[in-house]
């Protein structure tokens, strides 16, 4: 290209690109008059109304701030509802990789309420330690279900969550060897698949199980008791994300498959009753255990979120009154910091008892009414890091479930989408060219790898207080820090329940 040319060619592109540069300011300076015009002509929102166009912008970095919050400013141990502390041991731990950190600990250990194991002067040698021993559930049931498992996976519903995170979930609680709770959207294609055992959840809606009026259909649940997967029922009675509300799907995410499956017509919103509608006393909570027993011949059992400790009283006395028979096999109780369903404030903020103070009440009542032998207790809510199990099988429990645990597991970033059909890691949505980006058997894998690890931290605890598997842990193995910065052993929290709660525990 001679000289004259080049020259050409620059004046061309020169010119073109003011042209360009002048029809974009010019486009801009329109829109901006658009904006102006109806933010001026608009009465709703005083804001816009007032400061047009530039009072846009505080709606558009209010909405930014919480993702500038969890990446920039929020420090390792502040964010809520999970801290990016939790959320990176979960994340390590589902990729197997390495959980040890270099120049201690980022966790304020003198805040009230933490948490500190004892450690003995002899802990249990690895030549020692041994497996979770196995916990029967349903002793006295036809098909009674058995297994060592600590950590299982909590309710979440097929429709909640779409069909590669239900994929992910059933292979990798099989490759976990751990239960999936099918939550109360209905048995699906997808929780059968994977191979894993399943714990077949009854919500308020009994879907899956319901006839046209929304009862239970017993020709439908023994129809679903014929899957040799099914190893359990639980009837939900309410959820740590709203005690007192029945589940919310929005229509969008009610789609044809999900409606199907459900009993319920496509793209309208499925709303459950806030309760069963013949459930309104503890003498009926039992004839629906029994009732469901009967047809299904499996282990059965309740979830609730504890209010008023006193109930549970009244609850055990109606089971010694019937009979040991008539109880159910076990117990989840989930705290009112359980979330993975999405629910209105008011309800997530100040309803329930959370799992720190319902739990103890829970297991105390059991033994002082004689019935800890009789009812496994599984507890659920935010019990994410091996801290958590830990303590929760001091306090008492058998069991342990996590919804959000393993929703991390499964690549979640808590976005809070997860009501909007909008979840960018393809969990909770139905959005094909979302979903496309979980690939089912890597977050199997995964899963498994979340189960196994959580499983070998918490074994590292009870060895450090010279146990040889964590379900020999009991309450003289923990103390709570007081708000005075002194510790108190939990042990000492309950002092007259304590004994009979550790000989259960151990007697296994």
């Amino acid at each position: 290209m001679t000289t004259p040319e080049l020259s050409r060619f620059l004046l061309t592109s020169l010119e073109v690109m003011s042209t360009l540069f002048i029809f974009t300011i010019g486009l801009l300076v329109l829109v901006v008059l658009v904006l102006y015009v109806i933010d001026v002509r608009q009465t709703r929102d005083a804001i816009r109304h007032n400061y047009p166009v530039i009072g846009r912008f505080r709606y558009l970095l209010s909405h930014l701030g919480k993702f500038f919050r969890q990446y920039f400013f929020a420090m390792d141990r502040e964010e809520l509802p999970f801290n990016r502390a939790q959320r990176e041991w979960v994340y390590g731990a589902a990729r197997d990789a390495s959980s040890t950190r270099a120049f201690g600990s980022t966790k304020d250990i003198h805040a009230p309420g933490s948490i500190v194991f004892m450690n003995c002067p002899f802990p249990t040698l690895d030549t020692d330690a041994v497996p979770p021993h196995p916990v029967t559930i349903g002793e006295h049931c036809q098909q009674p279900y058995t297994t060592a498992s600590i950590v299982n996976v909590s309710g979440m519903s097929y429709g909640a969550l779409s069909r590669p995170a239900v994929q992910a979930l059933s292979r990798g609680a099989w490759l976990g060897q751990c239960w999936l709770n099918t939550g109360e959207g209905g048995l699906s294609p997808w929780h059968l698949e994977g191979g894993a055992d399943l714990v077949f959840q009854i919500g308020t809606a009994k879907y899956g199980v319901r006839d046209e009026a929304g009862r239970l259909d017993e020709a439908k649940l023994a129809a679903v008791a014929a899957h040799p997967q099914v190893r359990m029922f639980e009837i939900k009675l309410s959820q740590g994300a709203k005690p007192g509300k029945g589940g919310i799907l929005p229509a969008v995410k009610v789609t044809e498959e999900i409606a199907r499956i459900r009993g319920i017509r496509p793209r309208t919103d499925s709303i459950s009753p806030n309760r069963h509608p013949e459930i309104e006393s503890n003498d009926d909570i039992l004839d629906m255990v029994e009732r469901v027993r009967r047809v299904t011949g499996k282990p059965t059992g309740i979830k609730l979120v504890l209010g008023d400790p006193v109930w549970l009283d009244g609850f055990c006395q109606a089971i010694l009154r019937r009979g040991l028979h008539r109880a159910p096999d076990f117990i989840t109780l989930d705290g009112a910091e359980g979330g993975s369903g999405a629910a209105p404030m008011a309800l997530m903020d100040a309803v329930g008892l959370s799992i720190r103070e319902a739990l103890p009440a829970l297991v105390d009542a059991l033994v002082v009414h004689g019935l800890r032998e009789r009812i496994r207790v599984i507890a659920s809510g935010k019990l994410i890091t091996p801290v958590d199990v830990a303590w929760a099988l001091c306090i008492g429990a058998d069991f342990v479930n996590s919804a959000r645990g393993f929703l991390f597991a499964l690549g979640c970033i808590q976005a809070l989408q997860c009501n909007r059909n909008t979840c960018p890691t393809g969990i909770t949505t139905h959005n094909p060219r979302l979903q496309s980006g979980l690939d089912v058997e890597d977050k199997a894998q995964r899963v498994a790898n979340y189960v196994k690890n959580l499983h070998r931290e918490v074994g590292i605890i009870a060895h450090s207080c010279c146990v040889p598997e964590p379900r020999k842990l009991c309450r003289c193995h923990a103390r709570i820090v007081m708000p005075d910065g002194r510790s108190l052993g939990l042990h000492e929290c309950h002092p007259d329940k304590v004994a009979t709660t550790a000989g259960t525990q151990t007697s296994e």
